[in-house]
């Protein structure tokens, strides 16, 4: 079965709309659109599918009520705006969902949630307790409280990071493109668009025109990498068109998808993988990739490069000679320590660091591979 007809199969299912889709060019809501999400997310609710809403606009929704048309660039007057919007926007969302006869639940979540595991966990609790219960979540980053230094970032990444805490099957962001397009399609005429991405290579995360050219295509890609590698598929696909999500769950030639990886990670590996901050990079040789993937511990001889100030316990990236993400894992020695290690055989450790009692940079346990 290939991955378009999978989707046939999903039972729980992550449903992303950014602000672009929930609002007019004029900067008011759209609430014929919000109805027809609300509409649509109910009826396959109603089918039996685990749902859950990830919905930007708070800002905007407190950009409406204020009469303002510039959004504010300093972080004080945008958490105001959240904290003014985000009333606003669940007035709507509870009118239109008590319309439609199903309860729904305001969730707000900031990356503290997901750093620390027993709140992961308790995240992670709360939310299958609310489908068990017939209840469509609505979640929404806490922009109102977060700051640089919590904030998952944007609501693609939430999103995904919500995909791998409740074990879903599927992703679908809503957007202002149709997919990933080979390069800009509002500046280049030949571009075209990319059906499937089974695996986001360095040239696609990062490539010039082809993935960076509208709709935050970067924080879509760094979305789709976390999805794809808690075993969900990721559909990426225009959020202003009626029966979109019904298209894209029976399988229609729509959007770009990103195959899942065959297995979901157990808990505590999602959680690892992509709940963590990641504070740094290493940089490892082709002979130390193969042994990783055999299951070994990475260990400092096959280590090339240390990127970053990390602290020992602090989670960190694993790359390839190229650039390439191959693993995330907590580093047993921090980042000085690690450049002091890196080439050496364990038996050289206690002559080079204070304590070298680490065999490992880092453990297998404590390692997730992305490749």
């Amino acid at each position: 079965m290939n991955a378009r007809a999978c989707l046939r199969e999903a039972k729980r299912i992550v449903v992303k709309v950014g602000t672009s889709t929930l609002t007019h060019p004029s900067g008011g809501m759209n609430l014929h659109r919000m109805e027809h999400l609300v509409r649509e997310v109910i009826d396959e609710a109603n089918q039996g599918k685990d749902i859950l809403l990830v919905s930007s606009g708070a800002i905007a929704a407190g950009m409406n009520t204020l009469g303002l048309k510039e959004r504010p660039v300093n972080i004080p007057a945008r958490q105001a705006l959240a904290a003014i919007g985000q009333g606003a926007l669940l007035h709507i969302y509870e009118k239109l969902f008590h319309e439609y006869g199903r309860t729904m639940a305001q969730i707000l979540l900031t990356k503290e949630n997901a750093a620390r595991h027993h709140q992961y966990m308790n995240s992670r609790n709360a939310l299958l307790a609310l489908l068990g219960m017939n209840v469509i979540p609505v979640i929404n980053e806490n922009d109102a409280v977060a700051v640089d230094e919590i904030k998952i970032g944007d609501n693609d990444n939430l999103s995904a990071v919500v995909a791998a805490l409740v074990d879903a099957d599927a992703l679908i962001i809503l957007s202002d493109i149709d997919g990933v397009y080979t390069a800009n399609p509002r500046t280049n005429a030949s571009a075209r668009l990319i059906s499937e991405i089974p695996e986001i290579t360095p040239e696609i995360a990062g490539g010039a025109g082809s993935a960076q050219g509208t709709g935050g295509m970067q924080t879509k890609m760094e979305a789709a990498k976390i999805a794809q590698n808690a075993g969900v598929t990721m559909v990426i696909a225009r959020g202003d068109e009626d029966g979109i999500i019904r298209s894209i769950l029976r399988g229609e030639e729509i959007g770009t998808l990103f195959p899942a990886r065959e297995a979901h990670l157990k808990t505590r590996k999602s959680w690892l993988a992509f709940g963590k901050r990641l504070t740094g990079e290493i940089l490892v040789d082709e002979g130390c990739i193969a042994a990783m993937r055999r299951g070994a511990s990475l260990l400092a001889v096959g280590v090339t490069a240390v990127y970053g100030d990390f602290s020992a316990g602090e989670t960190v990236r694993v790359l390839s000679p190229a650039g390439q993400e191959i693993a995330r894992g907590i580093a047993a020695y921090d980042a000085a320590d690690v450049m002091r290690l890196m080439g050496h055989r364990t038996t050289d450790f206690h002559e080079l660091v204070a304590d070298g009692a680490h065999e490992e940079i880092i453990h297998r346990d404590n390692m997730v591979l992305m490749v």
